[in-house]
C-alpha cells in the first residue's frame, strides 16, 4: 500500500476521534473521567465493550492461531460467556451496592489497606503490560507499512500513537471513551466482513462454499477430549476460559469501569449479558477469517510467514486482494487497537489516582490536576513498555496477554474469591507477601511442569495461582468476631 495513503487513514482516523472527544467532554471533571456521571447508554457501552475485550490482539492474533490450535480456541470463549454471568449476577450487584469508583476499594473495607494496595497495584502491573502488548501489534504494522519507508524509528512511531490516543482521552476519560469505543468496533467487524468477502470472490466461492473451504481446511476442530496433556483440552480451555473472563473483566477496572458508568444495575447488567453472548459469533468469526487466509494462500501460492501474527497484514496488504480491504484492515487494526489502549490508559489513570493517590479527598481543582499529570505519566510509561515488547521480539501476543494473566491475576482472584465466600479475616499486612509469593510459585512449577507432571501448563496456570493465594489467605486469616 502506498504510504501517503496509510498515513492519510491514520490522520483522518484521528481527526475523527478527536473530535468526538472534543464533543463529548464538555464540562468534564473527574466524574465525568471516571465513570461517564453514571449515564452511559447501555447499548452504546455494550457495543464498545465487545471492541475493548477483542482489541488488536483477536484482530491479529486470533486469525493467526488458528495455524496452531485450529478452533479449540471456542472452547475457551464458551468459558468466557460463563464468566460473563458470574459477573453479572455476583459481581456486578456488589460493586453498584458499594457505589464503587475503583472496585478494589472493595478490599480495604473487607481486609483493610494494604490488601486494598494491593489489589490496585497488582490490575496497575496487568493493565500496564496488557495495554503495551495490544498496541505493540499496531505500532509493528505501522513501522512496517509506513514508518521504515519514511526513515521513522519505531520509538518515534509509538510516540506518535500514544500522543494521539492521549490527546482524545485525557479530557473525558470514559465519557469520551463509550463512544469512541463503539465506533471502533464497529469499524474492525466492518473489516472482517469486508475480507471475508473478497476472499470468496477471488476463489470464486459463495456462503455454503467458503463454509466447506473452512471444514476442509484440516483447521476445523473445536473439541480435544483425548489428550489431557494437551493445553487444548477441553476441561482446560473451558475452566481456563471461565476464570480468565472473571479476573480480566470482573476483577479489571479497566472493563468494569465502563460497566459502572452506566445508569443502574440493571443496564450495566443487560450490557454484560449483551456483550458476552455477542463474543461467541464474534471470535467464530475471526477464526472463520483464520482459517480462509491459510485456504487463500495456498490457493495463491504465497508463502506462510515465519510468525503467525504476519498472516492477515500479508494478505490484505499485499496486493494479493482489493485496495479497500487493505484500507480496511489499517483501519480496523488502528480500531482494534485503539478501542483497548485507550481505556485501558483510562483506568490506569482512574485506578492510581483514586486506590494510590486519593483524588477523591481533594477539592475538585486539585483532583484534575492530579488526575490529568498521572494520565500523562501513563502514557509515557506505557510508550516504554512497548519498546521492550519489541526487543523481546513476541510471536504470538495472544498467548502472551493471556500467560501473563496467569501470573498478575491469579492473586486479585484470591482475594475476590476469599472475600465473597468466607468470613473470615485476613492478617492485612501479610498480603503483599501473598501477592508477590503466588506468582513465584506458579512460575517455579510452570517451568518443572514437564518433568514432574508430564505436560505443560496452560491457561490453567490462573486457576492455580488464584487457588494458592486464596489457600495462604486462608492459613493467615481467623475467624471474624
Amino acid at each position: 500500500m502506498d504510504p501517503l495513503l496509510i498515513l492519510s487513514l491514520v490522520g483522518v482516523y484521528f481527526v475523527v476521534l478527536i473530535a468526538l472527544s472534543v464533543i463529548t467532554s464538555r464540562k468534564a471533571d473527574n466524574d465525568s473521567f471516571f465513570l461517564g456521571n453514571r449515564r452511559s447508554p447501555w447499548v452504546v457501552v455494550a457495543i464498545g465493550m465487545v471492541g475493548a475485550s477483542l482489541s488488536g490482539v483477536t484482530f491479529v492474533s486470533v486469525p493467526g492461531y488458528v495455524t496452531s490450535v485450529g478452533f479449540t480456541y471456542m472452547q475457551m470463549v464458551a468459558g468466557f460467556f460463563v464468566g460473563y454471568l458470574v459477573i453479572a449476577f455476583v459481581l456486578l450487584p456488589l460493586y453498584y451496592r458499594l457505589n464503587l469508583t475503583s472496585i478494589y476499594s472493595y478490599l480495604d473495607g473487607r481486609f483493610g489497606v494494604s490488601s486494598y494496595k494491593s489489589g490496585a497495584l497488582l490490575f496497575i502491573a496487568s493493565k500496564l503490560v496488557g495495554a503495551a502488548a495490544r498496541l505493540y501489534l499496531m505500532a509493528v504494522v505501522l513501522q512496517i507499512a509506513l514508518f521504515d519507508d519514511l526513515g521513522v524509528s519505531f520509538a518515534t512511531t509509538v510516540a506518535v500513537l500514544i500522543g494521539l490516543i492521549y490527546l482524545y482521552t485525557f479530557r473525558g476519560g470514559i465519557k469520551t471513551i463509550i463512544w469512541t469505543d463503539a465506533l471502533q468496533t464497529l469499524l474492525f467487524l466492518v473489516a472482517v466482513g469486508v475480507t471475508i468477502y473478497h476472499i470468496g470472490n477471488e476463489m470464486n466461492l459463495g456462503v455454503s462454499g467458503l463454509i466447506s473451504a473452512i471444514g476442509d481446511s484440516g483447521l476445523f476442530k473445536i473439541f480435544e477430549f483425548e489428550n489431557w496433556h494437551s493445553s487444548q483440552h477441553f476441561v482446560k480451555q473451558f475452566f481456563s476460559g471461565i476464570f480468565i473472563t472473571i479476573v480480566m473483566t470482573g476483577l479489571d477496572q479497566d472493563m468494569m469501569q465502563k460497566n459502572l458508568s452506566c445508569r443502574n444495575l440493571r443496564e450495566s447488567r443487560k450490557n454484560v449479558l449483551s456483550y458476552g453472548f455477542a463474543f461467541v459469533p464474534v471470535n467464530l468469526l475471526f477464526l472463520s477469517l483464520g482459517a480462509l487466509l491459510v485456504v487463500f494462500m495456498q490457493f495463491k501460492g504465497i508463502p506462510m510467514p515465519a510468525r503467525a501474527d504476519d498472516i492477515f497484514p500479508v494478505v490484505a496488504t499485499g496486493g494479493y486482494l482489493p485496495l479497500s480491504v487493505g484500507v480496511l484492515f489499517f483501519l480496523g487494526l488502528l480500531a482494534a487497537a485503539l478501542s483497548s489502549a485507550d481505556s485501558a490508559l483510562t483506568s490506569l489513570t482512574t485506578s492510581f489516582s483514586v486506590d494510590i493517590l486519593k483524588v477523591n479527598q481533594l477539592t475538585p481543582q486539585a483532583g484534575k490536576r492530579v488526575r490529568m499529570f498521572v494520565h500523562l505519566c501513563f502514557a509515557i510509561i506505557t510508550g516504554f513498555v512497548i519498546i521492550v515488547f519489541r526487543m523481546a521480539g513476541q510471536d504470538s501476543i495472544i498467548d502472551t496477554v493471556y500467560t501473563l494473566a496467569g501470573y498478575t491475576y491469579g492473586p486479585l482472584l484470591g482475594l475476590f474469591a476469599f472475600g465473597l465466600y468466607t468470613r473470615r479475616r485476613v492478617r492485612d499486612k501479610v498480603v503483599p507477601l501473598i501477592a508477590v509469593l503466588t506468582p513465584l510459585i506458579t512460575g517455579v512449577i510452570d517451568y518443572n511442569a514437564i518433568d514432574w507432571f508430564g505436560f505443560a501448563l496452560g491457561f490453567e496456570k490462573l486457576m492455580l495461582n488464584g487457588a494458592m493465594a486464596f489457600g495462604l489467605l486462608w492459613i493467615f486469616s481467623h475467624k471474624e468476631s
